[in-house]
């Protein structure tokens, strides 16, 4: 597996102690992440009324049970099975009401076998992760916020992208979902996309003008993407300004 396969996976226990220790919301908000640039690290909500948080640190490599006194679990080298078990004696010494337990509701596209491992396999790939997912972070929370509009940047366990929803507030009933999302079957690379709703209907964007950066989708994905290789964070930030602009149309 790739170095992003082995993070995804590492990252659905942070995403099954949500579902674990808080409040289940309708929206499942309560198994997604934050991705700190600070510590290069996904973080939990907390998870109690102390601020227990669960993080992977992906400098390290490693899994950290953020108390006062935080706990270090190196994922190199360790199966599922013992990765659970550090995780439910975590939880019993911060004296949670609930187990921990790992039960997903979702499929993901891999998985590990009962003899598999987790395995740094490259450190260069794990910092070119970190900076991707720096880049979106500072790019996203940038733009939100020149553009006054209001939404958490969250990076979801199931498809593990980074990803922001806002309302327009522009009196046309609009909003837009907008983020950094993985390779797949739509491109090979890792990219920025936005996205037009009024209600739960897509915008199409076949009438739209092209974008400096990056291209108009219209067939099954309605909206833009940019891969994110080898861009700056003010292509960014065009590529986002410019595909609102021609949703404020």
């Amino acid at each position: 597996m790739k170095m992003i396969q082995h993070f995804h996976l590492a990252s659905q226990y942070l995403s099954t102690a949500g579902k674990s220790f808080l409040a289940h919301k309708e929206d499942d908000s309560h198994t997604n992440m934050k991705f700190s640039p600070a510590e290069k690290s996904l973080l939990t909500w907390p998870l109690d009324d102390t601020g227990t948080q669960l993080a992977l640190n992906y400098d390290t490599f490693s899994l950290v049970w953020k108390t006062t006194t935080p706990q270090f679990l190196s994922l190199n080298g360790k199966t599922h099975e013992e990765v659970v078990t550090w995780l439910k004696k975590m939880a019993k010494s911060s004296k949670f009401t609930a187990p921990y337990e790992y039960n997903l509701h979702y499929k993901l596209p891999y998985s590990m076998g009962n003899e598999d491992t987790f395995e740094l396999i490259s450190e260069d790939e794990a910092q070119e992760l970190i900076r991707i997912r720096t880049l979106a972070q500072n790019i996203l929370t940038t733009f939100l916020e020149t553009e006054n509009l209001k939404s958490d940047v969250r990076v979801w366990p199931h498809h593990f992208d980074t990803g922001a929803f806002a309302h327009l507030h522009d009196g046309s009933g609009k909003s837009i979902g907008l983020g950094l999302a993985i390779p797949d079957d739509m491109v090979d690379d890792f990219y920025f996309y936005i996205s037009g709703y009024r209600g739960n209907t897509g915008l199409r964007t076949w009438a739209f003008p092209p974008l400096t950066y990056g291209k108009w989708h219209n067939n099954g994905f309605k909206g833009g993407v940019l891969s994110a290789s080898e861009i700056t964070e003010e292509i960014g930030l065009q590529f986002f300004r410019e595909a609102l602009g021609a949703y404020r149309m």
